[in-house]
């Protein structure tokens, strides 16, 4: 069980949403709106309010000090204020709430770097040289405007440290005592955002795309920091800050990395999703080295935190209790801080698996020259993929070496007319998401399924009206189709391969004593698009399970069985080839067919009859029809 509260703030995103902003604030039911800004970036803002403007403020601070606030509220009863806007950072959303909480005015912040204090209710204010917090509902934001074109000017060096700030939100509400299903969802995205966007906006200021990612981030880790309690990080950071002057971004960077590494004992599987988040073998290191290769500080003593002060620093975080998933003792916060101070590379997690991201690297690189993009993605993402499996799951020698027997076995029992891997990636599922992917975008046409292992190029052309099985036992099947277009317009000409297995469940490649193709052949379609021949109603049957594919699925405890089916090839210049089966309805294992390949819209009646057939053949023993028309689509 557990509670989630979604914070009930408007929130307006994109480029250009800056432009909203007089429609926000008479949506609000104001007309004079204190400005809350620095000098340099108000007058955009100032211009688009226009007359709803009351009065300006420029003279926010770090860590909301309380005389800043007076003078600020100051300025509200003088100009009548109704309502305030802030443009800015934490300085200025801080300030906003802290006019809020005296005097219940509606807020609408614009928000312009990544440290996601307009997304809670949570205030810090400073007063006496000490940083105290405080929730409440009074204080959360009415409106908040997310503009990426108000980002692109964000100085490098401040967008690498809200951004950590940002991260340090989703780390610390991965282990909160409020920690829940939902808040977790956003933490891991925004994680995995931050670290993808970061280097890109160091790289590229301009970087629309990675500021884009980065401000969707920064909202989603705004919201758990409003929506969970925060740890030993947001006390460690409210005190260097709060109590000896540290800024408070750069803070949160420097510290966050050693902070995380305290806590690794004490949330293992949090500290497990977020390596996985940054893509890195351990939490805590993965984070300073994200850190270490931007243009950040990475250590106290670079914010100018004196050696002499670790001590008291640790005696002020521990000097009351708080939630957090490790016991936090004085000695211990003096050791982290210690480590914070230098800069030093944190230690791996004990057990943590080696850091092979420079191996990766490395093989990625060597296809750098691959003149054919698109072969040059395939590999270097398999590559990525394949590594990351392998670290995952911890994979063994032993392991490693019998997967390779595995993949050599399939490949020597495969020939002309066994396609064992084509057999394993049916079976793995693979093949099906392929032919999803592949056929699957029209969805007005016959849904596609996997072409499967038993398809021979140039099966026999032979009549309409013919008899597939020629004789063999099987209730026998009347099958009359059409082929037509997306408008219903009959498809005349078209090229349909028609295959299926024999009533005991095997395809004539499989019966080396048969002379010739049997329940195979190609037909064309007549002028109204039709198709009509004799085959056997099909049987479900096992897939061949005397090889490695067969003894995968003994060791997994799964039935090697495919439902009954009739595959159908067909072609026309001008379509999209249309590669399917059909499935008899009411026939065994439609829910559970071993390659996947069932769809619903491939499920059909071979419906009972008896009386002579169309063709005015009448079988002794009665015989079962199959009518259904094929949509094909025209080809790209």
């Amino acid at each position: 069980m557990f509670s989630y509260t979604a914070n009930p703030a408007r929130v307006v995103f994109g480029s250009g949403a800056l432009a909203t902003l007089p429609d926000e604030v008479r949506r609000l039911g104001v007309s004079r709106v204190l400005l809350v800004a620095s000098p340099s970036r108000a007058k955009p803002v100032a211009a688009a309010l226009g007359s709803l403007l009351a009065a300006e403020f420029h003279d926010a601070a770090m860590h909301t000090p309380v005389d800043v606030t007076e003078r600020a509220l100051k300025v509200v009863a003088d100009h009548d204020a109704d309502a305030v806007v802030a443009l800015g950072g934490g300085s200025a959303t801080g300030l906003a709430k802290a006019i809020a909480l005296r005097t219940d005015l509606p807020q609408i912040i614009v928000a312009t770097t990544y440290s996601g204090s307009e997304m809670t209710p949570v205030l810090g204010e400073t007063a006496g040289g000490r940083k105290t917090t405080q929730s409440s509902p009074k204080v959360l934001p009415e409106v908040v405007l997310y503009d990426v074109d108000l980002t692109l000017g964000l100085p490098v060096g401040l967008s690498m440290t809200s951004g950590v700030n940002a991260i340090a939100h989703a780390v610390e509400a991965l282990y909160s005592a409020q920690a829940n299903p939902i808040v977790d969802q956003f933490a891991l995205e925004a994680i995995r955002l931050l670290a993808g966007a970061l280097p890109r906006i160091a790289a590229d200021p301009s970087d629309v795309d990675a500021r884009t990612d980065a401000l969707r981030a920064a909202w989603l880790a705004g919201s758990c920091l409003g929506s969970v309690g925060m740890s030993l990080h947001h006390k460690l950071c409210h005190t260097l800050g709060g109590s000896f002057g540290l800024p408070h971004a750069e803070t949160h960077t420097v510290v966050l990395p050693y902070a995380m590494a305290y806590n690794t004992s004490g949330a293992p599987q949090a500290m497990r999703r977020i390596a996985e988040a940054l893509g890195a073998p351990d939490a805590a290191t993965g984070m300073h080295d994200l850190i270490a290769g931007l243009p950040a500080p990475r250590s106290l003593a670079e914010l100018g935190f004196a050696e002499a002060d670790l001590a008291m620093a640790a005696e002020l975080a521990t000097s009351a209790p708080y939630p957090n998933p490790r016991e936090v003792t004085r000695e211990g916060i003096e050791d982290l801080l210690r480590q914070a101070w230098t800069g030093e590379r944190p230690a791996a997690a004990a057990g943590s698996l080696p850091d092979v991201r420079a191996l990766t690297g490395q093989v990625v690189d060597s296809f750098a020259a691959t003149p054919d993009p698109r072969l040059r993605g395939l590999l270097s993402d398999l590559v990525r993929t394949l590594h990351s499996y392998v670290l995952r799951n911890d994979l063994t020698q032993e392991e490693w070496e019998y997967a390779i027997g595995f993949l050599t076995r399939t490949g020597q029992i495969s020939s002309d007319t066994r396609q064992e891997f084509i057999l394993l990636s049916d079976t793995l599922g693979v093949s099906s998401v392929v032919d999803v992917l592949t056929n699957s975008r029209t969805p007005d046409t016959t849904p596609s399924a996997v072409l499967g292992p038993f398809y021979v190029q140039g099966p026999p052309e032979t009549e309409q009206g013919a008899d597939l099985a020629e004789g063999l036992p099987g209730t026998p099947l009347w099958t009359d189709v059409r082929i037509v277009d997306l408008n219903d317009a009959p498809v005349a000409g078209a090229v349909v391969d028609v295959w299926q297995s024999n009533e005991d469940g095997f395809y004539d490649v499989q019966l080396p004593d048969l002379d010739g193709p049997v329940l195979r052949a190609r037909f064309r379609t007549d002028s109204g698009g039709r198709l009509r021949f004799w085959t056997i109603v099909p049987s479900a049957y096992p897939i061949p399970a005397d090889g490695p594919v067969g003894q995968l699925l003994d060791a997994v405890g799964r039935h090697p069985y495919r439902a009954p089916h009739v595959h159908f090839m067909i072609a026309h210049p001008g379509f999209r080839t249309l590669v399917t089966q059909v499935f008899v309805q009411g026939g065994d294992y439609l829910d559970s067919d071993t390659v996947f390949g069932v769809k619903d819209g491939l499920i059909v009646d071979f419906a009972e009859q008896s009386g002579p057939a169309p063709d005015g053949r009448e079988p002794a023993e009665g015989w079962r029809r199959l009518d259904f028309t094929f949509r094909i689509s025209p080809a790209e």
